[in-house]
């Protein structure tokens, strides 16, 4: 297991080419840990992870089929935009854990929740919230051959990243490499948990694409829906990885955030 902590002072894609916005509210049903408050509807616990109001840490737990860990790059650059965004004055943890295939991809987000309560080991403790992202050695089931789907935010604190997908669009150019798609996919689908687009921080001003919700209208924004199709994350990327505009850095910082 490889731990990375950064210690903070005071203080969806769809990337499809990216993420999907799923949710799935069973509980896991093992007995001795409350685990419902790590299974509510996207978006609920937006306020709690932006703010240090209810809880002072965040901890991540990635847990991997072998072969497909994220690149000490993107979780260095993910530890970052945390930090950016959040009030987290005891700091922030990322562990990560490999595990063997299920071998049953393409994988529906039933079957990702269902790994999720065999797999997952971190729920909400004292004045920590908890993450758990799970990263499938294999594609989602509603691929198709113009649009896949890279990652997914499924649960208020629950998040799948669909490794294999990200590698084939990875090695498929040469202008970007993994951890930059990787970085893109995480901080994108963390802008979800994050309540992002009007999932759990409202609104300060309408900026929600009319033709895909809970996205961004903004042009370049990391929150945007206009990534769909072909290779549009690779153009995303190629030259800087996207960041929030100010209208969603706008409704993180009525939340909660910075």
């Amino acid at each position: 297991m490889k731990l990375l902590k950064i210690l903070v002072p005071f203080l969806f894609l769809i990337f499809l080419i990216g993420c999907s916005k799923d949710s799935t509210d069973s509980d896991n049903g093992t007995p001795g840990v409350d685990k419902s408050a790590n299974l509510k509807a996207l978006g609920a616990s937006a306020n709690e992870l932006l703010s240090d109001a209810k809880f002072t840490s965040l901890r991540i737990e990635i847990v991997y089929v072998t072969g497909f860990k994220p690149t000490d790059e993107a979780l260095n650059n993910l530890a970052q935009f945390l930090t950016q965004h959040t009030f987290k004055p005891d700091g922030l943890s990322i562990t990560t854990r490999a595990v063997t295939s299920t071998n049953k991809a393409p994988f529906s987000i039933q079957e990702i929740a269902e790994i999720e309560k065999v797999e997952r080991s971190v729920y909400n403790v004292g004045d920590e919230i908890a993450i758990f992202i799970y990263v499938a050695d294999g594609s989602n089931e509603k691929d198709v051959n113009d649009k896949v789907i890279l990652g997914s935010a499924f649960r208020n604190t629950s998040v799948v990243l669909y490794g294999k997908t990200i590698e084939k669009i990875a090695n498929n150019s040469n202008a970007v490499n993994k951890s930059d798609v990787e970085t893109a996919v995480l901080n994108h689908e963390f802008g979800h948990l994050f309540g992002l687009v009007d999932v759990g921080s409202p609104m300060q001003v309408n900026h929600e694409d009319p033709n895909s919700e809970a996205h961004c209208s903004v042009s370049g924004c990391l929150m945007t829906a206009n990534i769909e199709f072909g290779g549009s994350i690779i153009d995303m990327v190629e030259t800087n990885i996207p960041d929030l505009d100010d209208l969603c850095i706008n409704d993180l910082v009525a939340n909660g955030g910075r």
